[in-house]
């Protein structure tokens, strides 16, 4: 990520520079990973689709909410969470593109009162387990 970036976030305070807590790093990591067990556990229906997107999407911000702790910063909104996931090197990195799609659907699920398909459920659960446990093994590397 560009430090140019970087900074016109903190000026927005989107970002707060903030000291490395790797215990905190480490509890987000491994929360993110028991949330889903608990999401997995749920049938996905109609009624359930909404509720299972979003906390899957909610583990996924939290994977991005640890990498910028790693870095020394507290993300202060979901784009700057998404948006540092997008920078990592793994297998499934074009997967990575569908965060910003992911962040607009929960979004309007949220604020706008749209609905979460099954389709979009499945979607966002197929990206966990494509490339939840690539980004978590990577993240406690650098814990390290």
């Amino acid at each position: 990520m560009k430090q140019e970036l970087i900074d016109h976030w903190v000026q927005r305070d989107f970002l707060r520079k903030r000291s490395l807590d790797k215990e905190k790093v480490k509890s987000m990591i491994e929360y993110s990973a028991i949330n889903m067990t608990i999401v997995k556990s749920i049938p996905l229906t109609d009624q359930s689709a909404i509720l299972i997107f979003r906390e899957t999407y909610e583990s996924i911000r939290q994977l991005g909410d640890a990498q910028w702790w790693l870095l020394g910063y507290e993300p202060r909104n979901h784009e700057v969470s998404m948006e540092i996931l997008k920078e990592l090197d793994i297998k499934e990195k074009m997967r990575l593109n569908h965060l910003s799609r992911f962040k607009t659907i929960r979004n309007d699920a949220n604020y706008r009162g749209f609905k979460v398909t099954i389709f979009q459920a499945k979607e966002i659960l197929e990206f966990w387990d494509k490339c939840a446990d690539e980004i978590r093994v990577l993240l406690f590397k650098k814990l390290e």
